[in-house]
């Protein structure tokens, strides 16, 4: 049991960490010791200039993240349930705002906190054999913290659907849904992470982190605010040479394609 990160150096630059949750015997289901090792696993890649994009994963095929840990439920009071719950915040939270995207790549169940720390993550892939549902309420327990999330995801009255019945969904209606951004066969999983990874590494890093920065920002911000701290971001991506960088390396390529030379070999 515990937390593994495995770092992918760029060619361009900087890297992409793969961070994997493993009590698969559990399906990968969140305890007090496993939530530690993730909140430390995340403040160490969060500091780090270098990143430039996460992708969070269950061990095994059998869950993303089942939910959190039940034996440990049983057995909170008033007290503890308070400490329990804001450990799993601390988790969603970590992942919602680390400076870059990060991808969820899941397969097979995403349980309660397991499917409130993907709705924390920037894009959800999912396997056809994936399952998605908030069964709190069957426990006798509300879902809360990053459940509230969910209603941005997906609008209220699915979310109603998912948090008052406790009833799962399978990954096509989570597509239907848009709670999920592709479901592919578990032979497709890997690739098509791979793609949305290549797209977003395509991206400028400065502007990535800006862009990641400002999409937080709009959660909480009136639209006249949003669009003025939209204006505030666009000024300091200049002040980097990356703009200007990839500005003239896309011209370059416009004016390849739009060579004589280029045109006759067509």
């Amino acid at each position: 049991m515990g937390v593994s990160v495995a770092r992918e150096d760029r060619p361009e630059g900087g890297y992409l960490a793969r961070l994997v949750i493993d009590n698969a015997s559990k399906l990968n289901a969140l305890n007090r010791e496993l939530m530690v090792e993730i909140v430390e696993a995340v403040k160490a890649l969060e500091v780090d200039p270098e990143l430039r994009l996460v992708i969070v994963t269950g061990a095994g095929e059998r869950a993303f993240v089942g939910g959190a840990d039940i034996n440990e439920l049983a057995a909170l009071d008033t007290d503890s349930a308070r400490e329990f719950i804001t450990l799993v915040h601390r988790c969603c939270d970590g992942f919602h705002r680390l400076p870059v995207p990060v991808i969820a790549r899941i397969d097979g169940y995403a349980l309660g906190a397991g499917l409130e720390l993907a709705a924390a993550c920037d894009l959800r892939v999912a396997s056809n054999r994936a399952v998605f549902g908030m069964p709190e309420v069957r426990v006798g327990i509300p879902s809360v913290v990053e459940a509230a999330l969910l209603p941005q995801l997906i609008g209220y009255g699915r979310a109603r659907r998912l948090l008052l019945t406790g009833v799962s969904i399978d990954a096509d209606e989570a597509l239907a849904w848009a709670l999920v951004d592709a479901v592919v066969p578990p032979d497709r999983l890997d690739p098509v992470v791979e793609r949305f990874a290549a797209a977003i590494l395509a991206g400028g890093p400065h502007a990535i982190r800006l862009q990641k920065k400002l999409i937080l920002d709009w959660e909480e911000l009136p639209t006249g605010a949003a669009v003025a701290r939209g204006i505030e971001i666009f000024a300091e991506a200049y002040a980097t040479d990356e703009p200007r960088r990839m500005a003239e390396a896309q011209l370059a390529t416009m004016r390849a394609r739009r060579s004589p030379n280029n045109r006759r070999r067509r």
